[in-house]
């Protein structure tokens, strides 16, 4: 156990205070993009007539953007600086974000994946940039602390996302059915699928106007050039340099599956939801609207235990805090699985608490005593997001099964999830023993 009042916000005398909230106000914008866009591979399955595993390219096109430009963003950050890599990254954000209004006006659904794609590429510049960024303003041994600290705004951001979700987009959706769309002329189709896209699009307009009142907040206000100072690029050789690092390698593999854990059990608990409310008599549009409440429920939990886990880091040996957390999460999974009533989804609400450390805690362990390779390093880190793109179609692919022997097929998908967390208390346990 470990215990030190060390401030976690200043270096040398240096206080980091005003440049520490404008960047971690960045993890709450980001967070809500992520969590609109959970509930809305429900909601263009629905619109658009399509099946859990087309709807799931949602997905795959947001978190494909993370992937494509992690490297790019870190050889930018490297040329420049993380200044100029946040306001990139909000950029493109909010060009993403205005991408939505012409993708409605052609009513197709792929035009809507491009402007996901665009959207989530500054995403990637954003989380290239914050999370080295917030782990440079103070000292490293409080590296991870301050990073946990800051990723615990990423869940008010994500609760914003999913209220705004259900309250302005679900609950305004026409009522109709999946099936019943099914049953309806091209005519009636196409008026009710402009009204929803009409609802859908509304609230991605108005983070954009948002986004572009932070980015130039940002741009006038003097920001810290603590690892800044580098501006070589050595790609291969500085590649090569960090992956021959287990702690970072493996960090890599552990956040990969992180990733997928969260976007599968956030995403699919909608589903996951809906089927156990509509076999108890509910019509799927209210089935919908109360699997998101508990999807918000999830992510309470999830903000309170991030704070939670961030003092008991104070105390507590990170790797063997994320081993504990990965195995409870485990179990939660196996109820999800196992249990076909109300407390299966107790159960998946209760992983959240379990997720609430991971991400942060795996950034800091990889990358601590990088030093400068840090910008490269988290590059690396960004593209594992992969994980979210990857896996959620893989348990869509799973769900459209419908059932697999006694169980629910939306049951058994959560044997992925499951897999996930065995991977990363693995890496929690490896982490430990490192340390003995």
């Amino acid at each position: 156990m470990k215990h030190t009042k060390q401030s976690i916000l200043s270096k040398d005398g240096i206080s980091y205070l005003i440049p520490f909230i404008l960047i971690t106000s960045c993890f709450a914008l980001w967070g809500f993009a992520n969590d609109i866009t959970n509930p809305m591979v429900k909601a263009f399955s629905k619109i658009f007539r399509m099946s859990a595993t087309d709807g799931a390219l949602v997905q795959v096109a947001f978190y494909g953007g993370y992937f494509a430009m992690a490297f790019p963003a870190a050889i930018f950050i490297r040329k420049y600086s993380y200044k100029a890599g946040v306001l990139l990254g909000l950029g493109m954000y909010a060009f993403g974000a205005f991408l939505f209004f012409p993708a409605k006006m052609t009513g197709e659904y792929y035009p809507f994946l491009i402007a996901y794609f665009i959207l989530t590429c500054g995403l990637s510049f954003l989380e290239t940039s914050c999370n080295p960024y917030i782990l440079s303003m103070g000292t490293e041994d409080t590296a991870t602390r301050r990073l946990n600290l800051a990723q615990s705004f990423n869940p008010m951001g994500s609760l914003l996302g999913m209220y705004v979700a259900m309250q302005f987009i679900q609950a305004k959706l026409h009522p109709m059915g999946t099936e019943d769309r099914t049953l309806l002329n091209d005519s009636e189709f196409q008026a009710i699928k402009e009204s929803d896209l009409a609802v859908l699009i509304a609230p991605y307009l108005i983070i954009g106007l948002v986004i572009v009142a932070m980015l130039l907040l940002i741009r006038f206000v003097k920001m810290p050039k603590n690892g800044d100072q580098n501006h070589r690029i050595d790609f291969l050789p500085t590649l090569k340099r960090i992956f021959t690092q287990t702690c970072y390698r493996e960090g890599v593999i552990a956040q990969f599956f992180y990733v997928g854990a969260q976007i599968m059990c956030w995403t699919f608990i909608i589903q996951y939801g809906t089927r156990l409310f509509m076999s108890q008599g509910m019509d799927e549009k209210s089935a919908e609207v109360l699997s998101q409440q508990y999807n918000i429920i999830a992510m309470v939990i999830f903000c309170i235990s991030r704070f939670i886990c961030t003092f008991i880091l104070r105390y507590f040996n990170a790797g063997k805090l994320l081993m504990i957390l990965a195995i409870c999460g485990g179990i939660f999974t196996l109820g999800t699985i196992f249990l076909q009533n109300i407390f299966g989804l107790y159960c998946l609400v209760a992983v959240s608490a379990c997720m609430s450390l991971m991400f942060p805690t795996i950034y800091g362990i990889a990358l601590k005593g990088m030093g400068d390779d840090a910008k490269f390093g988290a590059a690396g880190l960004i593209m594992a997001i992969l994980g979210g793109s990857i896996l959620p179609p893989l348990q869509a692919s799973i769900i459209d099964m419908k059932e697999i022997g006694c169980l629910p097929a939306v049951n058994v998908s959560f044997i992925l999830p499951f897999i996930c967390f065995l991977v990363i208390s693995s890496y929690g346990y490896r982490t430990v023993k490192r340390n003995w």
